[in-house]
């Protein structure tokens, strides 16, 4: 359930202008031109396969193969339970950067519960992003690759109570192939999820705080909260509302470009792929609060791969 979320500072963005400035080079710009329109097509292509995908999907299989009990679902929806999955999550972000382009992240956020003893169980939730980005600002050139990854740990009961629960560390790696695509720095914070499951709902929050400990001095310091509310509403048939922004907020920023505020929701269905158990879902949202130069409006498409335990 968590969202890798990197934002460009205005400093980071004037500093890289400024390099590229120093630099020109017409034969380097006109490749960075051609570069652009293969990513921007690369992009175009990647919305047409995950509409076909959601179509595909819902519509293709069979009704009988798209009922799953409702506690499979609930656990899907949970970002917490002991249930091994694999989710791909891509957010498409349209008009960002100078020339009001497309953005695209794809993440993959393997989940591997870890039983420690009769009461207590580790849930790891590793978050590798490959990440698309246009020409940010003059001189900034859009580039491609892979993000810094993170690694977060909860502790949690084994046996849920009325309120499910847990809570551990969480660690970004400078692992970023390309100097706008991460930050540069180590950070470290805290991360708890709570929430509870009651009749069709379930419905909770995740919380985290990273703060950098380590890293090139000339990069921007790293402070900055994520704040996730999720609601779903389980129908029949394997199918759920749901809604889960991603509320941001980079403390290192002026006031009235600190906030990422995204208002929306959508609907997922849970169904087999052969016998394999996927989670799908889309969600659309507009940011009621965003810093200069990022999207107004984005997309979210999610397929989740499920191991349930056998009984």
């Amino acid at each position: 359930m968590e969202h890798l979320h990197y934002e460009v500072s205005q400093k980071e963005l004037r500093r890289l202008s400024n390099q590229g400035a120093e630099r020109p080079n017409n034969r380097k710009a006109a490749m960075m031109s051609v570069a652009a329109s293969v990513r921007r097509l690369a992009l175009r292509t990647a919305h047409v396969l995950a509409l076909t995908a959601i179509i595909m999907f819902c519509v293709a299989v069979l009704p009988t193969r798209a009922q799953e009990p409702s506690d499979i679902a609930k656990q899907a929806q949970n970002p917490i339970a002991n249930l091994i999955s694999v989710p791909i999550e891509n957010d498409f972000n349209p008009q960002t950067g100078v020339h009001k382009d497309d953005s695209y992240v794809m993440q993959m956020k393997p989940v591997v519960p870890i039983t420690l003893s009769n009461d207590w169980i580790l849930i790891s939730r590793t978050i590798i992003p490959v990440i698309q980005v246009p020409d940010l600002a003059p001189g900034v050139n859009g580039t491609s690759g892979l993000g810094d990854v993170q690694e977060s740990l909860f502790l949690s009961p084994r046996r849920a109570g009325p309120v499910i629960w847990g809570a551990g560390p969480a660690i970004s790696f400078p692992t970023a192939t390309q100097s706008i695509l991460g930050t540069k720095k180590v950070s470290i914070g805290p991360n708890i999820v709570v929430l509870r499951s009651q009749g069709h709902w379930l419905f909770g929050t995740l919380v985290q705080n990273l703060w950098s400990v380590a890293g090139p001095s000339s990069r921007p310091d790293v402070n900055q909260m994520v704040l996730q509310p999720f609601v779903n509403y389980n129908l029949r048939h394997g199918w759920y509302l749901t809604s889960s922004p991603i509320l941001t907020a980079n403390w290192e920023a002026k006031p009235d470009q600190r906030w990422t505020v995204p208002v929306g929701g959508g609907v997922g269905r849970i169904l087999h792929i052969g016998k394999q158990p996927v989670n799908l879902y889309t969600q659309f949202f507009g940011n009621a609060m965003r810093p200069d130069g990022t999207t107004s409006w984005s997309v979210r498409f999610d397929m989740q791969f499920l191991f349930p335990k056998k009984r």
